[in-house]
């Protein structure tokens, strides 16, 4: 009888064990079916690819909306890699109907009012800005250009017709170095953009019942770089607004300026970092050869220098100061550059 009582009980916690696992495990597939909905991830590019590799990495049900016109395409490759399915933009709001959420992460396309409105949760965006602050298609590189001390992602839900203007969802900021250069910053921000669209994606419900609206009147931009923002103007900015523009556009653009009629891009440089004697302060944009530095001196506003080691003259080669000086200075009349002249070296 004792080892019959002793059979009958440990039998009824294993079947009180088995039970509540069964119940453990049908409501966590219950709380992940809540939580993670058919996603239509929107992307083209590197900042894009660590977003979509989170969501597929955390077993996210993605499908990928890209331009086919690169060949260089990062998204397109990873989704073909990983047999992801996979949409040409522009799609259909048929195409759409599988789908309850939408994911834009640096994609480039307005997306119209009937795609939002096909997907049953809407869509959401990683901008890599604090919004409402730079506000845009270059938001990393201004903030840098601008000096900004920090930075970070904003996860905001998508509105039509106009870009970044969407209710916030989430934020998370991050320091600016004053010697971080975009290329740095950029891959910083891509993976902390695709760390807080996970968590978000995870807490959707709460998010967007929390969502707040951006105000309006705080709101800065950041417009496509044109040529245009290469342009050195040696009277109007100093040596440090030079090299923060330098860093902001690095690995992108060049700064421009001219010299006896030809286009110079700037290829590397730095603010001057020694103090020099007041009698060889230089009037913006006139330049000598720093024999024992090698590189140029240049000045610029307000008593400022910039010293610059490479650049490309219109037509040549990319060459060093030393280069350059051998070239060029020994035989010029004027050494002053001018007003840009804006040609492809």
């Amino acid at each position: 009888m004792l080892l019959c009582g002793k059979s009958l009980v440990n039998n009824f916690f294993k079947y009180k064990r088995k039970v509540f696992s069964n119940i453990l495990v049908s409501s966590r597939r219950y709380k992940a079916t809540i939580q993670q909905p058919k996603i239509l991830f929107f992307g083209t590019d590197n900042f894009s690819l660590p977003s979509l590799k989170k969501l597929h990495l955390n077993n996210f049900d993605v499908s990928v909306v890209t331009s086919f016109k690169s060949p260089a395409n990062c998204v397109r490759s990873y989704a073909e890699q990983q047999k992801l399915a996979l949409y040409r933009w522009p799609i259909s709001e048929e195409q759409c109907a599988a789908y309850e959420l939408g994911v834009v992460v640096s994609f480039g396309h307005l997306i119209p009012l009937h795609i939002i409105n096909a997907l049953s949760r809407g869509i959401i965006n990683v901008h890599a800005s604090l919004l409402p602050r730079w506000r845009g298609a270059a938001p990393i590189m201004y903030a840098i250009m601008e000096g900004d001390a920090k930075t970070g992602i904003t996860i905001m839900k998508i509105a039509p017709h106009q870009f970044d203007i969407g209710p916030i969802l989430a934020q998370r900021e991050m320091p600016i170095r004053s010697d971080i250069y975009m290329p740095e910053l950029h891959s910083a921000l891509s993976h902390l953009g695709a760390d807080l669209l996970v968590d978000t994606v995870n807490n959707l419900d709460e998010r967007l019942l929390n969502a707040s609206p951006q105000n309006n009147a705080d709101a800065t931009y950041a417009p496509k770089i044109t040529s245009k923002i290469t342009e050195v103007r040696w009277s109007q900015q100093t040596s440090m607004e030079l090299f923060a523009r330098y860093r902001a556009l690095y690995g992108f653009k060049n700064l421009t300026t001219s010299f006896l009629g030809k286009a110079v891009q700037l290829l590397e440089l730095k603010p001057l970092e020694i103090q020099l004697p007041t009698s060889t302060v230089l009037a913006p944009g006139s330049f000598y050869f720093h024999r024992l530095r090698k590189s140029l001196m240049i000045g610029c506003a307000q008593e400022t220098q910039l010293e610059v080691l490479q650049l490309r003259v219109e037509g040549k080669k990319p060459m060093s100061a030393h280069d350059f000086n051998n070239g060029f200075l020994k035989r010029a009349q004027s050494l002053q550059f001018t007003q840009n002249k804006l040609v492809n070296c």
